[in-house]
C-alpha cells in the first residue's frame, strides 16, 4: 500500500484541514479522506461549560436552526468511574448544496449517532459522533472534547474525518468531502456563537436562581 501524506492546508484565519490519500490494489480502488480541526476556548469555567452542553440545542442557541431533534437512548453512570455515558440521537435539516442533496436522494433530514462521555474527576468532556444517514456515500466521524484550561475558561477541540465513499469517480469524491468540510467550517463559527450565548443565558439564570433562593431564604 503506498500512503501520501501532503502538508496540512491551514488557513490562519480559519481551522485546519488535511487531505490524506490511501491507494490501494494497484491503483484500481482511491479513497481520500479530509480531516477537519477546529480549537477554541470559552471564558467560562468548565463546569458551566459541562453543564451547558446539554443545553447546547435551546431556543437560547439561534445559530442552532438546523437541528431539529435531540433525543437521549441512553444515560449511565458508571459506579466505579463516575463518568456519565448518554447516547442521543440528533436529528438536523441538512444544509448541503443541492447537487449534493440531489446526489443523496434530496432528502433534507438527516439523523448522527452521539456517544457522550463526562468525567467529573479528570473534567473532561469527550463527544463521539457518526452520521447514520447517507453513510453508504460519506462517513463522518466526529470527536468534540472540552478540558479546562483554568478556573475560569475552557477549551474546546473538534476533530471531523471525512470519507467518501460513493464509488469510482475522484471528482465527486473529492467535491463530496470538500463540502462537507466546508460545512463544518461554517457550522464551526455558527456554532462557538451560539453556544456563547446559551452559556450567557445559563449564567444569568443560574445567577437569578441563586438570588431568588438566598431572598427566600431571608425572608423565611
Amino acid at each position: 500500500m503506498a500512503q501520501f501524506a501532503p502538508s496540512p492546508r491551514l488557513d490562519h484565519k480559519g481551522p485546519c484541514i488535511d487531505k490524506h490519500w490511501n491507494i490501494l490494489d494497484m491503483g484500481l480502488r482511491c479513497q481520500s479522506q479530509v480531516v477537519f480541526s477546529n480549537e477554541c476556548k470559552f471564558d467560562y469555567s468548565w463546569e458551566e461549560v459541562s453543564t451547558a452542553n446539554w443545553r447546547k440545542y435551546c431556543p437560547w442557541n439561534d445559530k442552532s436552526t438546523h437541528v431539529i431533534a435531540v433525543d437521549t437512548l441512553s444515560r449511565h453512570v458508571d459506579a466505579e468511574t463516575g463518568i456519565l455515558r448518554t447516547e442521543r440521537l440528533i436529528t438536523c435539516k441538512q444544509s448541503a448544496p443541492k447537487w449534493l442533496q440531489s446526489l443523496m436522494g434530496g432528502n433534507e433530514t438527516s439523523h448522527v449517532f452521539e456517544t457522550s462521555y463526562v468525567d467529573p474527576v479528570s473534567k473532561k468532556v469527550t463527544m463521539t459522533s457518526t452520521n447514520l444517514t447517507f453513510s453508504n456515500i460519506i462517513n463522518v466521524q466526529e470527536t468534540v472534547v472540552y478540558k479546562p484550561l483554568s478556573a475560569t475558561t475552557t477549551q474546546f477541540v473538534q476533530e471531523a474525518k471525512v470519507t467518501a465513499l460513493c464509488g469510482g469517480w475522484q471528482k465527486v469524491k473529492n467535491a463530496v468531502e470538500d463540502a462537507t468540510v466546508t460545512r463544518f467550517s461554517e457550522n464551526a463559527r455558527k456554532g462557538k456563537e451560539g453556544f456563547e450565548a446559551v452559556l450567557e443565558m445559563s449564567r444569568r439564570v443560574f445567577s437569578e436562581e441563586k438570588q431568588r433562593q438566598q431572598q427566600q431564604k431571608a425572608h423565611s
